[in-house]
């Protein structure tokens, strides 16, 4: 019997199977992650095969686990080394963000594509929370609207809370699957709650204090909108490490970046002061964003921080 898996806490996982049942199933042995050091060797979006238990039909025992199309992973927050699989096999990603209550940083986001880029993962960028925002932040969130938007990303200024500009985020996750993510107290489980009727996820406060949301979502899960369409919810983030990068690399998912591969005077740049940098020109011609240039500084010296 095949399924996908739907929810995992841990020790169980709810796998939908393709005759339409819902199964809690549990691991039997260790799943080896072919060199990975993974904390969680099963993750919602997984293709899994099962057998039922002997004493029943209402459990069963995940016996294989498909080869996954493609997976978002993180560094591990409680086992250094080590990293877990937010989501395996999604279509897309959907990283929520508000610039107040709580303020997304633009570092966060830039992290968080450069990971989807390194899966090659297509992300769209919704920013909540218009109906809060006054004159100025509606003039920030246009300017990163224009940054990302000039660097080939979708995005999006909803209110979740007024209804406004929910219909263009259905249509952008119709037929797909799609990983929603972001900081607690964004809008994810409300924006759930919005698309699917009768969800009613729990919706967690912001901090007056701290001006960050309280976790609302312990565990992974994925909800249907549709028979074609679903969405895995995932747990907030407070910070996203980079996981099992080289400095090479990072550059390479960066889109404004990669274009320039080949163009610096030596092929081993890492476009931080090297004479004839392509990049470094590129930055002082105003063709990159100082700002996603000092994210790409800021993951380069966590990668030297590693070594």
């Amino acid at each position: 019997m095949k399924g996908r898996v739907f929810k995992s806490t841990g020790s169980w996982y709810e796998v939908h199977t393709e005759g339409g049942k819902m199964v809690q199933s549990r691991l039997r042995g260790k799943f080896k992650q072919k060199g990975l050091k993974i904390n969680n060797p099963i993750a919602v979006g997984d293709i899994v095969e099962l057998e039922i238990e002997e004493h029943g039909d209402k459990t069963a025992v995940i016996t294989k686990i498909e080869d996954r199309s493609n997976y978002i992973i993180r560094k591990s927050t409680r086992k250094t080394g080590f990293a877990h699989i937010l989501a395996a096999n999604i279509d897309q990603a959907l990283l929520m963000a508000t610039v107040a209550f709580p303020r997304t940083s633009v570092g966060f986001i830039d992290r968080f594509l450069v990971s989807a880029e390194s899966f090659r993962i297509p992300t769209i960028i919704v920013f909540n929370k218009a109906d809060i925002l006054e004159e100025d932040g509606f003039e920030y969130v246009a300017e990163l609207r224009e940054m990302y938007e000039g660097i080939g990303y979708k995005t999006a200024f909803v209110s979740v809370i007024e209804d406004e500009g929910l219909k263009e985020i259905q249509s952008l996750l119709n037929g797909k699957t799609t990983l929603i993510s972001g900081h607690s107290g964004v809008g994810k489980s409300s924006l759930l709650n919005r698309l699917i009727p009768g969800l009613n996820q729990q919706i967690g406060e912001v901090s007056t204090f701290a001006n960050k949301g309280t976790h609302t979502t312990t565990f992974a899960e994925m909800f249907a909108i549709d028979t074609n369409s679903f969405v895995i919810d995932t747990p907030g983030i407070k910070e996203l490490g980079l996981y099992d990068m080289t400095t090479a690399e990072i550059s390479h998912y960066f889109p404004e970046m990669r274009q320039m591969i080949g163009a610096c005077k030596f092929h081993n740049c890492t476009h931080t002061n090297e004479p004839g940098c392509a990049v470094i020109q590129a930055l002082e011609d105003g063709e990159i964003h100082p700002s996603r240039f000092n994210s790409y500084l800021s993951m380069l010296e966590d990668e030297d921080n590693r070594r």
